[in-house]
C-alpha cells in the first residue's frame, strides 16, 4: 500500500507538518513468527505495518518526517522509502543505542525538527482521524497525548501503558500504576522542550519516553485528549498482530472499504 498524499485543514493554532516516528528496536516479540522480516515491515491485511501510518500522517497534512532507525536500519530505509510517495520529505536518523529505552531515540531527531511535532511508534497503527483530532486540540505551549478510556475493550492491559487523568491533566503515566484512568495510544503532539526533559534523565539507567512525559506531568504541562470511540492498536506480538488484523476486517467489512 503506497501512502497517496490529501490535504487538509486544521483547526490548530498552527499548522503542524512534521512529524517523528519511533522504530529503531528489533521487534523480537512480534518477528520471531517472521523470519528476518523487520517489524514495521510485516504484513497486516497485506501490507506492511507502517504504511497505514504513513498514510495516516499524509492524510493530516504532514510533509515531513523523521524516522529514528537502528536495529537493521539500511535494510528499513531502503523499503521505507519505496513506501512513500513523491512530494514527502523523509529524513532518517540513526540511533546506535537501539537496545536502550525510546527516550534515547526520541532525543535523536531533537536537531531534525523546527517547532511543535507529532510523535508516534512505527509498531502502531490507528483510525487516521485520529492524527487530524490529536492537532486540531493540542495545547501548543505543552505535550498533548491522546488516551483510550475504553480500558475494558485494551487487548493486553498488562503490556499497555497507563494514564492518570484529572481533568484535562496528565498526572501520572507508567505501565505499573496501581490505579489510572486512561491507556496511552502513543499519539502525541510535543513542542520541542520534550528535549529538555530527556536530557534530564538521559544518564539515568531509564530514559523512556514516559519518564520524559511523567517529568513534564509533575511540572503540569501534559494534556490528555480522549480519543472516544476512535482506535488504535499497538502490534508488540503475533497476538496483537492476530488480533488487529480481525478488528480491521470487521472495520471494513461494516465501511465496505477494502483498505484504510
Amino acid at each position: 500500500m503506497k501512502a497517496s498524499r490529501r490535504s487538509t485543514s486544521s483547526e490548530s493554532k498552527m499548522q503542524i507538518t512534521e512529524a517523528v516516528i519511533l522504530m529503531a528496536g528489533s521487534g523480537s516479540r512480534l518477528r520471531g513468527t517472521s523470519g528476518d522480516l523487520l517489524k514495521p515491515l510485516i504484513p497486516l491485511l497485506g501490507h506492511p505495518l507502517i504504511s497505514y501510518t504513513l498514510d495516516a500522517l499524509i492524510a493530516a497534512g504532514i510533509d515531513t518526517i523523521t524516522a529514528v532507525i537502528g536495529y537493521a536500519g539500511d535494510r528499513l530505509s531502503a523499503a521505507m522509502k519505496s513506501l512513500a510517495p513523491a512530494g514527502l520529505r523523509l529524513q532518517f536518523v540513526e540511533n546506535a543505542e537501539w537496545n536502550k529505552p525510546n527516550g534515547i531515540s526520541l532525543l535523536g531527531a531533537a536537531n531534525h525538527v523546527q517547532g511543535p511535532f507529532f510523535l508516534t511508534m512505527g509498531d502502531h497503527i490507528f483510525a487516521p482521524e485520529l492524527v487530524e483530532f490529536l492537532i486540531s486540540r493540542a495545547d501548543l505551549e505543552a505535550l498533548n497525548l491522546a488516551v483510550d478510556r475504553k480500558i475494558t475493550a485494551i487487548f493486553d492491559i498488562e503490556d499497555a501503558t497507563k494514564v492518570q487523568v484529572r481533568g484535562n491533566r496528565v498526572t501520572a503515566i507508567g505501565k505499573q500504576l496501581p490505579t489510572y484512568d486512561a491507556i496511552d495510544t502513543g499519539l502525541f503532539v510535543c513542542p520541542l522542550q520534550i528535549f529538555d526533559y530527556i536530557r534530564k534523565i538521559k544518564d539515568t539507567s531509564s530514559c523512556s519516553l514516559a519518564d520524559a512525559v511523567q517529568l513534564m506531568a509533575a511540572d503540569n504541562k501534559v494534556r490528555a485528549h480522549d480519543i472516544g470511540a476512535g482506535w488504535w492498536h499497538d502490534v508488540d506480538t503475533p497476538e496483537m498482530l492476530s488480533h488487529a488484523e480481525n478488528d480491521l476486517r470487521s472495520r471494513f467489512r461494516s465501511t465496505g472499504a477494502a483498505t484504510l
